[in-house]
């Protein structure tokens, strides 16, 4: 199964129950820093136009982290999470540029430093069948978890029911190709924050068009290069014929 997260904007109460969970189900300190992500903040509660909004991981459907990864530290898994193994990981921070949404973080303070960001819960209750720990303890039902397909079908059907409380956009369908995190907003998303810039083609695949022109440029960087070198050594060259010339007339 396809496993997703769909956040209702008109819903959150901006409790930080999802916070709480998060940091507890995966061992992270307890800071105050609940309103920004960071090495140590996986999910957090941003505030724009006074509204809570709840950002972590997007879980791309074709990631540009797991893509620009050489290592292969990060996979998406079948269920649909976008896991990482610091064990591969060579600290290149790849992941955090390519990443549209700047959503891994470094733990530039550690002394073996990792990149780290949401994993769905992945080991602790996605692989055991059970949900993330953010959604079971959303005491307003704001964030749910499910099959994809089903809450694209659930967050369309509230917009068609609820026109006027609801902007007729599905944030994560089609953004940088789709994504396992879904959001509903009575506002446009990018006065709340979100990339006003999001390409709706999977990033890989624009990168992959961008690294097809390197064969191309090389070729054409290196005749450059050739021609440069032979001019070079050809009045060198005839610099050098003419001193020996000149010595010999003397």
């Amino acid at each position: 199964m396809k496993s997703a997260i769909l956040t209702d904007l008109t819903r959150c109460t901006g409790c930080e129950a999802c916070v709480m969970a998060c940091r507890e189900i995966n061992g992270l300190p307890r800071t105050s820093e609940n309103h920004r992500l960071n090495a140590h903040t996986w999910t957090a509660i941003e505030h724009h136009q006074g509204i809570p909004i709840r950002r972590h991981c997007m879980q791309c459907e074709q990631p540009s982290c797991v893509a620009a990864c050489p290592v292969g530290a990060l996979t998406k898994t079948s269920e649909g999470a976008v896991i990482y193994d610091a064990g591969r990981c060579m600290g290149c921070r790849y992941c955090m540029i390519a990443c549209p949404f700047s959503i891994p973080k470094y733990e530039w303070q550690a002394r073996i430093p990792r990149v780290q960001k949401c994993s769905f819960c992945y080991d602790s209750a996605l692989k055991k069948g059970h949900e993330p720990a953010c959604t079971a303890a959303c005491p307003s039902g704001a964030t749910i978890y499910g099959e994809r397909e089903a809450l694209i079908k659930e967050a369309q059907q509230r917009i068609a029911t609820h026109p006027q409380r609801y902007i007729p956009t599905l944030y994560g369908l089609t953004e940088a190709g789709g994504a396992s995190v879904l959001y509903l907003s009575a506002m446009p998303f990018e006065k709340l924050g979100f990339p006003a810039t999001i390409q709706h083609k999977p990033y890989p695949d624009l990168t992959w068009q961008e690294l097809s022109r390197i064969p191309t440029m090389v070729s054409a960087g290196a005749a450059f290069l050739f021609s440069a070198w032979w001019i070079i050594n050809r009045r060198i060259k005839m610099a050098n014929e003419s001193e020996r010339s000149s010595d010999q007339t003397a």
